[in-house]
């Protein structure tokens, strides 16, 4: 069974509040196990979702024994298996997923698919290799050229495309019902705090930091029915990242050691249980403090801002012309 988390970690109501309760929940990329998707949804549905969506797209074992262990718990969950950058799967999901709740739209979706990169020199030459014939060495730096920026293709797809279009099929839905959606983007701190080797999963974590304000500006009036937030998370111990955890290289200027699965779990839905309203447009990042044995966990809110500052030399050299 591909099924290891401990459920009861997962139920805590003290910080939870209301994050979850009686709401129809939705979570992308979470059927792996160990991953924080999964990590998402037993926070959900321990702590008193009505239905609880599993999607995942290649992970299928682990997503249908997820759902399995919280059916055992009493809680309505369903899989959906479907490519978030296939909008034809994407929108073959909706009627089953609205069936699957009773004949409504979820009232939380949570976007979390993503990939990371298994990391390469960005903008670097490859580190010559003594005796290597210079047709030879053509050959390799042209075949590492296109797998690494297609490996960053597949990352910034997965995540861009996928939080785009899961945004415009169900806020579509809730306009056209007139039920209150909220959607959670799930970025990390290395949108804002670039590590290396990683340019793909970089830009693709910046990016959707901004679907929140292009959905409001894009719903206009009807922007009140619908709330958008996102989630800069730190390093946190699953498949992608337990080769980094015991190398503080990696992480320890962020954090004093990986935090696990359902820790962040907690801090996610402390964030959650806050009113939409509050949430709403804003970019939250989950600090870690404190030390190994004792971490120390508190949101921030992270404000991104343009400034336009007038160039001097322009200033006094703008061009001028007329009409036609």
């Amino acid at each position: 069974m591909a099924y290891t988390a401990d459920f009861k970690r997962f139920h805590f109501p003290q910080s939870a509040g209301d994050a979850f309760r009686n709401k129809c929940v939705l979570i992308t990329g979470s059927g792996k196990d160990g991953g924080i998707g999964q990590a998402l949804a037993l926070a959900a549905a321990a702590n008193g979702a009505a239905v609880v969506g599993v999607h995942f797209h290649s992970s299928y074992r682990d997503g249908f024994d997820l759902v399995d262990a919280i059916r055992a718990h009493g809680v309505k969950a369903y899989a959906v298996q479907a490519d978030v950058t296939n909008t034809r799967d994407l929108w073959a999901s909706r009627s089953y997923i609205i069936e699957q709740n009773g004949g409504k739209a979820p009232d939380l979706v949570i976007c979390n698919s993503g990939l990371t990169e298994k990391g390469y020199r960005f903008g670097r030459a490859l580190p010559e290799i003594e005796g290597e014939a210079r047709a030879e060495r053509r050959a390799r730096v042209r075949r590492d050229f296109i797998e690494n920026l297609a490996e960053s293709s597949l990352v910034m797809n997965t995540k861009i495309e996928g939080a785009v279009a899961m945004t415009h099929l169900w806020a579509g839905e809730a306009l056209y019902h007139q039920q209150p959606l909220q959607l959670m983007y799930i970025s990390s701190m290395q949108a804002i705090e670039p590590g290396v080797a990683v340019p793909g999963y970089v830009v693709a974590n910046w990016a959707v930091l901004r679907l929140p304000e292009v959905l409001r500006v894009n719903l206009g009036k009807a922007s009140g029915l619908v709330s958008a937030a996102c989630l800069m998370l730190p390093f946190i111990r699953t498949g992608m990242t337990e080769e980094y955890a015991d190398n503080p290289k990696v992480f320890g200027r962020w954090q004093p050691r990986m935090l696990e699965p359902y820790e962040a779990a907690e801090s996610v839905a402390q964030l959650l249980g806050r009113p939409a309203e509050e949430l709403n447009l804003g970019n939250f990042k989950l600090r870690v403090g404190g030390t190994s044995e004792a971490a120390r966990l508190s949101w921030s809110k992270v404000q991104i801002e343009v400034q336009d500052e007038t160039l001097d030399w322009s200033e006094s050299a703008a061009l001028v012309r007329g009409g036609a």
